[in-house]
């Protein structure tokens, strides 16, 4: 069986499949948290207690990401090449949502359009913050215009931080990388000793979550610097899943295990198994980042204007809500910025594949 880096055809693979199954299990966890306003009827929480659908996607999400974004940093022309195809990428998107969150959404949430500060909307456009309107959503358990919004900077974060490590050549030295690794599990640690865990609103909780990520980021990334080292067969994926599912019920360990086992998991789906019909097709469209960013404001739109309405019934009509959304913003708002610009040079295929790894 060929290492994910034996393969010669970038768009080979099941990344597309998995992009759009990690946007639906974040929809699938939030439907009953937005309503209840806890985890109590979310369907991985109540199975292990530890992990939810939604912490599983999101990792998964950055997992892929550092993979493919590695392999876009090691493919660069130079650092400003590399930082630009990253603002590309994230910035439009996420832009033409807020926007969209404060002009449209937020009036039917009953927001405050005549309380909105321009200068801390355009600094928090600028940072990669959720907008915010007063009032929108008050009187839900969540009332924020999109909270899925809050691993965005986090995912910028994580990129700026691989650009800090390929400049001091640790993507060409791996055991430098496997430090770095090794001191983002030490910080995982003291993470989970003495900081919030699962409150990404606030400094401490944005602190904790930005040193979760970036260790599940970093992961994506060894998977793809040690591609040579590494098979990916029918076995390994069987007993990856048999030492992932106890260590799923301890709270400590279910994260570094899922980075690592379900990451194998991940890894091996994506290159090892038959590419999809689904992969076939989403091969140059990616409407994840969009269905990621616009579900939520649907949620909550439903749950606020429906009382008592079910949150499988909210995830259903989300999803079917929230996919044209995102094609379209492929369409019309993503794949403009990425495509070469007049006198450059354009995407090479790893920085393609890259360029759909968000």
């Amino acid at each position: 069986m060929k290492a994910a880096g034996a393969r010669t055809d970038a768009r080979a693979n099941n990344f597309g499949t998995l992009r759009l199954l990690f946007a639906a299990l974040v929809i699938l966890a939030h439907a009953p948290e937005l309503v209840d306003g806890d985890r109590s009827r979310e369907l991985l929480t109540r199975v292990f207690g530890t992990l939810s659908f939604g912490e599983v996607a999101v990792d998964g999400f950055f997992l892929v990401s550092g993979y493919l974004i590695t392999a876009s940093y090691r493919a660069k022309r130079s650092f400003a090449d590399y930082l630009m195809r990253r603002v590309r990428r994230i910035y439009p998107g996420f832009v033409v949502a807020s926007l969209l969150c404060i002009a449209v959404v937020a009036p039917l949430a009953g927001g405050d359009l005549a309380a909105v500060s321009l200068p801390e909307t355009l600094a928090r456009l600028a940072l990669l913050l959720m907008p915010v309107v007063p009032g929108a959503f008050a009187d839900l358990p969540y009332p924020l215009l999109d909270g899925s919004m809050w691993t965005i900077p986090c995912e910028f974060g994580c990129y700026l931080l691989l650009g800090l490590v390929g400049t001091a050549r640790a993507l060409r030295r791996r055991g430098r990388y496997l430090a770095l690794l090794a001191g983002l599990s030490g910080l995982l640690v003291l993470r989970w000793l003495t900081l919030p865990i699962g409150h990404p609103g606030d400094g401490l909780g944005s602190l904790s979550e930005m040193i979760r990520l970036s260790f599940v980021f970093a992961c994506g990334g060894a998977f793809q610097l040690f591609a040579d080292r590494i098979a990916y067969t029918g076995r390994g994926a069987a007993c990856a899943v048999l030492l992932l599912l106890p260590l799923l019920f301890s709270p400590p360990l279910a994260e570094p295990a899922f980075a690592l086992l379900g990451g194998y998991l991940i890894f091996w789906f994506a290159f090892a198994v038959r590419p999809l019909a689904l992969s076939r097709a989403t091969a140059q469209v990616d409407p994840s980042y969009g269905l990621y960013l616009y579900a939520w404001p649907i949620q909550n739109l439903l749950i606020a204007r429906v009382p008592g309405i079910s949150p499988w019934t909210v995830a259903a009509l989300a999803l079917a809500a929230a996919l044209p959304l995102g094609i379209l913003s492929w369409y019309l708002v993503e794949r403009p910025m990425l495509q070469r610009p007049q006198g450059s040079a354009g995407l090479g295929p790893g920085d393609a594949l890259a360029a759909l790894g968000r």
